[in-house]
């Protein structure tokens, strides 16, 4: 048998079956709940950013847009569609930890508690049932740490090719992994590892990330950095919920599932001090390194998501070391594996549609565990990443209400302006069916894509206070209420008319520019 049957054999006989097998239930969990509530704000966002591709948006790199693009042209936007490749890649993040194991040194009991606890993670339960760009983070994080690995064990050059392909992706993917690569570098500065900055092949990586990056750069040049401006204004306008150092911790504890601290806080203290696992110190190094970025930052809580899978890897080769060797320590590593696995049954509704949304908040209370809230306008009966899933088809149907209503000449030059990108995303996706053009908004990418045919003599307006419409508008009238029982809070409102804009339209786009 040569090596690539070898390999092969591995992953249908060998420690790597287990993680391929947890990796299908992740898939059977998509098939059940992906389908389930209604399409997230940002998924809709997204949708609408796929009608217009670029290499760089405000609010976010490119690549996802891309994906959602070439994943809606073969299965079409349904929810199950568009949640497909975020399942995918929550899989893969489980074959990865699997990988990592055996990178460790662990067998088959260790790729079990390892891969159980990435899967009953509330935190990635999460975001791979959400189109968008979270999902794939943790598996380009995780790619630079196993080529990182490889290249420096097996001394092959060709596996920086590989880390800088990760690094380049992860950066066209979300902007978060230049704090992965600057917490990578300077752990290797002080680790052993300096001496590869002495070599030609991590420098031909970074090359190669660079390289990849280069478009989103040349964007960003031409759009006056756009990113950075919106960061800015996040940083400004206080819109993220602050914490303390043990409120973040905390809230680590719960999005990870607090049963798996018994996987990753073993994990990373065997990284930081185990004499047999001395040469992987640099990743323990890394995670205290991002660890203390996040809090200086005041990061929400899931930007240090993506970094754990090393942690649950160490964790579970530490339990499998400490009791694999017997059988009364196996049946221990059986028993929490279940564990693992009835913990995480009962945190999932609080991660995914599981339930009937009537039964949701019930079943909160009953458990004591509520997802915190990352920012301060989040407010609703629901969390957000349920709350807004609802609602966004109803405020659809009223604006076709008040559009049909408008007199002939009106309805033909009247523009839909919407305060933010999940309006105008909810009447992008769902309007054609009704009749209505597309939507007008200063909010992120939309201020880019302009005002189109608008011409400042009718616009029907979502999600605007008449008091602010009154300054601008000739005359304002007050048309069909929007809200419902669990769409979040700011999303209940007048759909007003806007007759006659008095500044002229081009200055006041220039005003209204929404960044945040």
């Amino acid at each position: 048998m040569d090596i690539k049957d070898k390999r092969a054999s591995a992953f249908v006989t060998g420690p790597m079956s287990v993680a391929v097998a947890i990796a299908c239930v992740k898939l059977l969990i998509f098939a059940y709940v992906g389908g389930s509530y209604g399409y997230f704000r940002d998924e809709l966002y997204f949708l609408a950013c796929a009608d217009h591709l670029a290499l760089g948006y405000p609010d976010h790199a490119p690549l996802s847009v891309y994906v959602t693009e070439f994943s809606r042209s073969i299965f079409g936007e349904s929810l199950h569609a568009i949640r497909l490749f975020p399942a995918i890649a929550g899989s893969l993040r489980i074959v990865i930890t699997g990988l990592l194991v055996r990178e460790f040194g662990g067998r088959h009991f260790a790729v079990l508690i390892s891969c159980l606890a990435v899967l009953v993670a509330p935190s990635y339960l999460a975001v791979d049932n959400l189109l968008g760009m979270n999902y794939y983070e943790s598996v380009f994080w995780m790619g630079c740490v196993l080529s990182f690995i490889w290249a420096v064990r097996r001394e092959d050059p060709k596996y920086w090719i590989l880390f800088g392909a990760f690094a380049g992706l992860g950066l066209m993917n979300k902007h978060s992994m230049v704090f992965f690569g600057a917490a990578l570098t300077v752990a290797l500065l002080l680790s052993r590892y300096r001496k590869v900055f002495t070599r030609p092949h991590i420098w031909m990586a970074a090359a190669i990330a660079f390289v990849i990056f280069v478009p989103n750069l040349v964007w960003q040049y031409q759009n006056d950095w756009a990113t950075l401006e919106l960061l800015r204004n996040v940083r400004e306008s206080g819109k993220n919920v602050e914490v303390s150092a043990i409120e973040f911790t905390v809230q680590q504890m719960i999005m990870l599932n607090p049963v798996t601290i018994a996987v990753w806080l073993p994990g990373l203290a065997l990284l930081l001090s185990s004499r047999w696992l001395a040469e992987f110190r640099v990743l323990g190094i890394t995670f205290v390194l991002l660890f203390a970025a996040m809090l200086a930052l005041n990061a929400k809580n899931y930007y240090l998501a993506p970094v754990y899978p090393f942690l649950f890897a160490a964790g579970g080769v530490f339990w499998e070391r400490l009791l694999g060797r017997s059988a009364p320590g196996r049946a221990a590593l059986c028993t929490f594996a279940a564990l693992l696995i009835l913990a995480g049954t009962a945190l999932a509704p609080l991660a995914v549609p599981a339930l009937p949304v009537d039964s949701y908040k019930s079943y909160e209370t009953a458990i004591g565990i509520a997802p915190p809230k990352t920012e301060v306008a989040h407010e609703g009966v629901l969390p957000q990443h349920f709350g807004d899933m609802f609602g966004w088809e109803e405020m659809v149907e009223k604006t076709a209400r008040v559009y049909r209503s408008l007199p002939d000449e009106e309805r033909e030059r009247a523009a839909i302006f919407a305060s933010n990108y999940g309006e105008a995303g909810a009447i992008d996706h769902f309007g054609p069916r009704y009749g209505l053009p597309r939507a007008i908004s200063p909010h992120q990418s939309y201020y880019l894509w302009g005002f189109g045919d608008y011409d400042g003599r009718i616009a029907i307006l979502l999600g605007v206070e008449r008091e602010s419409a009154e300054q601008v508008c000739g005359s304002v009238e007050v048309r069909e209420p929007v809200g419902g029982r669990f769409n979040m809070t700011y999303e209940n409102f007048d759909i007003l008319v806007c007759r006659d804009l008095k500044p002229p339209v081009d200055e006041f786009w220039k005003q209204i520019k929404n960044w945040n």
